[in-house]
């Protein structure tokens, strides 16, 4: 018959491994439940908001598709005053022209790129970021989304 016999300094050494083991199984486990949180507010002076471009297609019994584009969040929330760097990453379609109702801002969202547009509303109120070539229902539309300035 045969003995396991350990010294001390061996069980010492197995029984560290092992706390520095749990400890870092641990920190892994503990992180594993964080998410990324879109909007929130950043140390910096401007916060950033992102959004993506998306498509919904559907096909109906007939065989005929429908698709729509959206913007996705469609409403994002600012304060009056806030400065805000928006982050559009075009997802779907080849591109999607917009400008801003009540403002000078335009620009094009591209596929496969991300188009930042600064943003401060010094007015309370609803502005509407609405896509030209998805306009209206006969283009797939409407594809709008709403910034609101409290």
């Amino acid at each position: 018959m045969k003995f396991l016999v350990l010294k001390k300094e061996t069980l010492l050494f197995f029984l560290a491994v092992v706390v520095v083991l749990a400890s870092i199984s641990a920190w892994f486990m503990l992180k594993a439940g964080d998410s990324t949180v879109f909007n929130q507010q950043s140390d910096k002076d401007i916060r950033e908001i992102h959004m993506v471009t998306v498509e919904f297609k559907t096909k109906m019994k007939n065989g005929k598709e429908l698709e729509v584009y959206r913007w996705d969040p469609g409403s994002i929330s600012m304060k009056q005053g806030e400065k805000v760097n928006l982050f559009i990453s075009g997802i779907n379609g080849e591109k999607h022209p917009f400008y801003i109702e009540g403002t000078k801002i335009k620009g094009t969202v591209k596929k496969g790129e991300e188009t930042i547009v600064p943003l401060q509303f010094n007015k309370a109120g609803t502005y509407r970021i609405i896509c030209e070539a998805h306009s209206d229902r006969s283009h797939n539309g409407p594809m709008v989304a709403d910034i609101v300035v409290n």
